[in-house]
């Protein structure tokens, strides 16, 4: 009888076991599905935020941070690319786009003369990130993808259909979702 009692015991732990190595697994789950929500409900209205100040060019003045005089048409030109970036990155870290993946986007957009020209332009912004965050990290990506395309360009003799030799593509790796 005592023998049936102990197997009993045993049976009965690891079933208690097993239902709270379950439900924390159900709340793991439960954060990261809460986190991607809130990841793209502020990734929309940073969207609408950027559309809004796109078209108005009285509310675009209150994103004019720029260390230059930037007009009007061009400050949009940046809120667009500006909004273009945080997109990808959007991507990135809802896990929906490896970091191979986002940086083989980024070589594409760093293509565009209007997105290198913002990204010279707020350069001062990205000074202030702390070195070790996942935002500097990408800048600094960014930052090597401009410059190799601003040299390549300068030493291309305006042949631009060469363009992909430019930055160095990351291995690829399983989707990871940023912190």
């Amino acid at each position: 009888m005592a023998t049936q009692m102990s197997g009993l015991r045993q049976l009965g732990s690891a079933a208690w076991s097993h239902l709270a190595l379950t439900a924390s697994s159900v709340a793991k789950r439960g954060a990261r599905q809460r986190k991607r929500a809130a990841l793209a409900e502020q990734h929309r209205l940073h969207f609408q935020l950027l559309c809004k100040a796109m078209s108005d060019p009285a509310l675009a003045a209150v994103l004019d941070t720029y260390e230059t005089d930037v007009p009007p048409e061009k400050q949009r030109q940046f809120l667009f690319a500006n909004a273009l970036y945080v997109n990808a990155l959007y991507y990135h870290r809802i896990g929906a786009v490896t970091l191979a993946g986002l940086y083989g986007h980024l070589r594409v957009i760093c293509r565009n003369k209007i997105f290198r020209e913002y990204w010279a332009a707020t350069r001062h912004h990205r000074e202030s990130l702390p070195p070790s965050s996942q935002e500097a990290m990408l800048g600094a990506l960014v930052d090597s993808l401009v410059a190799e395309m601003n040299a390549f360009l300068e030493d291309s003799d305006d042949d631009r259909e060469e363009w992909w030799v430019v930055g160095s593509p990351l291995p690829e790796e399983g989707p990871e979702a940023a912190p």
